[in-house]
């Protein structure tokens, strides 16, 4: 289903610009988790248009209604519906794009795929369809938060030709949320928000690159092979308006090094290594627990397998394609024309784009998560039986002697 994503915490969206309204249908969510409508609205406040100079000056309050699943501030494990009126569509400005194509937007490919579309402000894709993405993310994020302790932070780290520069690791969400571009370093926020309103001005657009920092992710989830951890982020990220490209730890930079460079080396942060170098001290009752890497190139996930560092990612985005800027364009009977978009429209879409990032990574954090909580431990190996089989493949007896495994081939 093109408007569906996860498999045990399965979102639904529906919606379109100019529409009623737009919402989502959580199915999955288990039940009993403490959360309200507060919560689920304070991360649409994060996401809504008309927020500065930076942004699209269209006036969504955005608010949310909760129609079911949710009692008594807690969730019920049965479905979740939200909706999310829209209050100030001006659709009369699309007029013109009835027969006229917007370059490198959806507009002509809608055409060719359905033989129809809704010309209003994008309709079902405008970044608008995300917000029902943010209101179940809200909802995602908190069962990592409460079962994990994981932490999920994501800011602008490149406009056009201005980067960021900071560890990302060091990003806080008051760093981020301290000036209109959503840019944990002060100074390049100043720049970039002097960017982007220059485009602002001269009626064309940005883009630019988010940093994704999840710390404490859920250990071990993802698959080997079809269904790997960094396959699953790449999809839900790429599957948002504008995006044109994502990396994960040292990404295509990785690719310059060498394996002796690239690799991240093992060590154990249990503070009882024996090693040279100061490590992290954990609480573990497991050796596994306690292994850890001391670089992380790899981004937090090694074989398709979360292996509990931080999970780094990077997404682009593309200049909003919606410009006023007079453009090349043909119509629906392929004839030259020439388009000067009217509509409200962001000139860089980051800012906005941070926190339906950060949702994404949620969604598709949680329901791995899941997937495996519901079949792990099925058929626990206990530590007796573990030394046995590892004493087994040395070829040592419970009493410790040494004897020579002979197979029935060789016999």
């Amino acid at each position: 289903m093109s408007s569906s994503f996860g498999n045990l915490f399965r979102i639904s969206t529906f919606g379109e610009s100019h529409g009623k309204g737009v919402g989502v249908v959580v199915d999955g969510c288990p039940a009993g988790l403490k959360i309200g409508e507060a919560e689920i609205q304070a991360e649409l406040d994060r996401r809504r248009p008309g927020q500065s100079k930076l942004t699209t000056p269209r006036k969504e309050a955005d608010a949310v209604e909760v129609y079911s699943g949710l009692f008594e501030g807690r969730t019920t494990g049965t479905p979740i519906g939200m909706l999310v009126a829209n209050t100030d569509q001006r659709s009369h400005d699309y007029g013109d794009m009835v027969d006229l194509y917007r370059p490198s937007h959806a507009d002509f490919t809608y055409d060719l795929k359905y033989g129809f579309r809704d010309y209003r402000g994008g309709g079902r894709a405008s970044a608008r369809e995300t917000i029902g993405r943010v209101a179940a993310g809200a909802i995602a994020r908190k069962i990592l938060k409460e079962v994990c302790g994981t932490e999920i932070l994501a800011y602008v780290s490149q406009v056009g030709g201005i980067d960021a520069n900071l560890d990302p690791l060091s990003a806080t969400f008051k760093m981020v949320e301290a000036n209109p571009v959503r840019c944990a370093d002060a100074a390049a926020a100043i720049k970039m928000a002097a960017a982007i309103d220059a485009a602002r001005k001269s009626q064309d657009s940005l883009g630019g690159v988010i940093q994704l920092v999840v710390k404490n992710p859920p250990k071990g989830i993802g698959e080997p092979v079809f269904h790997r951890c960094e396959a699953e982020l790449a999809r839900a990220f790429l599957s948002l308006p504008a995006t044109k490209g994502f990396e994960i730890g040292s990404g295509f930079a990785g690719t310059r090094l060498k394996g002796s460079e690239h690799n991240d080396p093992f060590v154990n942060k249990s503070g009882k290594s024996k090693g040279k170098g100061k490590q992290q001290t954990v609480q573990s009752a497991s050796p596994l627990e306690a292994i850890g890497t001391s670089s992380n190139r790899s981004g937090g996930v090694q074989g398709g397998i979360t292996n509990g560092e931080p999970i780094l990612c990077r997404i682009a985005f593309k200049p909003t394609a919606t410009i006023s800027l007079p453009q090349q364009t043909v119509d629906k009977q392929a004839k030259a024309r020439t388009l000067a978009a009217k509509g409200r429209h962001d000139p860089c879409v980051l800012p906005r784009a941070v926190v339906i990032v950060e949702a994404m990574a949620a969604l598709t954090l949680v329901d791995l998560f899941l997937e495996q909580r519901a079949r792990a431990g099925l058929f626990p190996i206990s530590k007796l039986q573990q030394a046995s089989e590892i004493a087994d493949r040395q070829g040592v007896s419970s009493k410790g002697k040494k004897w020579k495994r002979e197979d029935a081939y060789d016999r």
